[in-house]
């Protein structure tokens, strides 16, 4: 699909969410997780996590299993994503103290909290195979994604 234009490619996202509005949660953060694995290559891995209390719980994913599926929001780039309640970047894993090595091939990861308000629902956790894989055109379109799938949590 890379060789549709990166809009193209955003737009394809975004239908899919809109077209599962009435799906369940899981099945909604299932269908966004493979949208956005399909869509953009260097997405080497998508995971989608879950706040329950105070750990970060995996739900639907795209890319290698993880032992990661429960983390407590202390830990790791995606703990402190939602510790901070802002988007993460990192452009070199190996650099980052904090970071839980999912897959020793991971070289980047982005993790975008979904919110409403100052509340934190879950996270959408993606890993890339590439150094420096995540533009601010890439934070950008998954903040807006964060954003589109939030209503759904209750």
């Amino acid at each position: 699909m890379e060789n549709k234009s990166r809009a193209a490619r955003e737009r394809t996202v975004f239908d899919t969410i809109r077209l599962s509005s009435g799906d369940s949660l899981d099945a909604r953060l299932d269908k966004t997780a493979a949208a956005l694995k399909e869509n953009f290559s260097h997405y080497t891995g998508v995971y989608i996590y879950i706040l329950e209390g105070e750990t970060l719980v995996l739900g639907p994913y795209r890319g290698r299993p993880t032992e990661h599926v429960r983390i407590p929001i202390g830990a790791g780039i995606c703990g402190r994503a939602a510790r901070v309640r802002e988007t993460v970047t990192v452009d070199d894993v190996s650099a980052d103290a904090e970071y839980i090595a999912c897959s020793l091939e991971t070289r980047s990861e982005i993790v975008v909290p979904i919110m409403r308000g100052d509340r934190v629902f879950g996270e959408i956790d993606i890993d890339s195979d590439v150094p420096s894989a995540f533009s601010a055109q890439d934070r950008g379109f998954l903040e807006e994604v964060a954003r589109a799938i939030a209503p759904k949590f209750v």
